[in-house]
């Protein structure tokens, strides 16, 4: 644990080298709350009016949440690293080092996801009170469990793009998929609660990852409730274990096939 915390710490310090980068990267961010904070308001004729569930704030504030999420945990760089690993031959350096790759790779990145996600959350935050305002009613204890759910959905979040960086390993380039998922977090997760789904539609996100990697933290967010916390935290919990065994399945797999065809 101790070598992973290692490989956490360097990938944080060398991301403190660019701050300036990472605070200009939020500009892209800042337009797209912008332009939600606008069609929201326009959406909501009226301010005090409850759609699906859910006033004029509480939908800002959600799409504030998920952004800050996915601002994090944005994984294009992480895929195309483990593709370019496994294509380059790099990853054959890696199986006789005294750590686990995916251990190391997931490690690394959440070092470049805990200073991201800082720098979103504030500038995302200081960005919300300015358009909106105000802030949802909440307590300490209720903020703790939400930043834990947060932090859940990016490793949930990270654990994923390994895994389908790791389809390298069987085909010649994995980004094609990895844009499929990013695009069906980013439309369905980002933008929309579940509720403004079809109820027919609606059991089924449940039980995607949308619920895990956006849906869930931004709820408790905007309208905390302690039956949705445990929900949420018992199917982040089970979401990590089986994209875990997921990325370690593929892993062996593919560091088989390397071993058979000669590396």
């Amino acid at each position: 644990m101790r070598k992973y915390l290692y490989i956490y710490k360097s990938e944080l310090m060398s991301q403190l080298q660019y701050l300036f980068n990472l605070v200009f990267g939020f500009i892209g961010c800042g337009i797209i709350l912008f332009i939600f904070f606008n069609l929201w308001h326009y959406i909501y004729s009226d301010s005090s009016q409850i759609i699906n569930g859910y006033s004029v704030d509480q939908m800002i504030w959600y799409v504030i949440i998920t952004e800050i999420i996915w601002g994090a945990c944005m994984g294009r760089t992480l895929c195309r690293k483990i593709s370019n690993d496994v294509r380059g031959g790099n990853i054959a350096y890696n199986i006789n080092k005294p750590y686990n790759y995916i251990g190391y790779s997931l490690a690394s990145h959440l070092g470049t996801a805990t200073v991201k996600g800082i720098i979103y959350t504030v500038l995302a935050l200081i960005l919300g009170l300015v358009m909106m305002g105000n802030f949802p009613t909440t307590n300490v204890l209720e903020l703790v469990l939400v930043l834990i759910s947060s932090i859940l959905a990016v490793v949930i979040s990270s654990l994923f793009t390994i895994f389908i960086g790791l389809f390298s390993f069987f085909i010649e380039d994995s980004s094609p998929f990895y844009w499929l998922y990013s695009k069906f977090i980013l439309v369905i997760g980002v933008i929309f609660p579940i509720e403004y789904f079809p109820n027919v539609v609606q059991p089924f996100l449940k039980f995607s990852p949308i619920y895990v990697v956006s849906y869930g933290p931004a709820k408790l967010f905007v309208n905390f409730n302690i039956n949705d916390c445990i929900s949420i935290f018992v199917a982040q919990f089970i979401y990590i274990l089986v994209a875990y065994l997921l990325c370690s399945l593929v892993y062996k797999k593919g560091v088989r096939r390397l071993n058979v065809n000669g590396g």
